[in-house]
């Protein structure tokens, strides 16, 4: 047993699924870095708020002692009141979209370096003229 789940690992596709992982990750690192750092400042600034993550609507009471912003979704949540985080669904909506799309143009890249030339499909058969021609000079024999 020790031996087969060796060899599964040591295949080529094990490591590559294994350093594919490492590399997602940080690669989702900066795509998260590039939609909270860049872009969604930018929207927030077009739609008049600073921090475009940072919308949402409170669904229970905030406990007793809490003495932190009413405005700050992190601190909020942290302090246990229900919240509706939709600007951070948005947020995640959009980075997972950006990352897609990259991952889309590097698929589609990819697939044009190592484009297989067409292989020789069967050969063409006689057209339909040929073949009409043929049965007629079959029927005249």
């Amino acid at each position: 047993m020790f031996a087969e789940f060796k060899a599964f690992i040591a295949r080529g596709n094990v490591l590559d699924l294994a350093v594919a992982v490492i590399i997602g990750g940080a690669f989702a690192t900066i795509t998260t870095s590039l939609t909270q750092d860049i872009i969604m400042p930018l929207v927030g600034a077009i739609f008049g708020g600073a921090d475009f993550s940072s919308y949402f609507i409170m669904l229970g009471p905030v406990p007793e002692g809490y003495t932190g912003s009413l405005d700050n979704y992190a601190e909020l949540k942290e302090a246990g009141v229900a919240l509706l985080g939709y600007g951070q669904f948005i947020t995640v909506v959009i980075n997972f979209l950006i990352l897609a799309f990259i991952i889309f143009l590097m698929v589609r890249q990819a697939n044009k370096l190592f484009k297989k030339p067409d292989e020789p499909g069967a050969p063409a058969g006689p057209s339909e003229v040929e073949l009409l021609a043929e049965i007629r000079d079959l029927l005249k024999k």
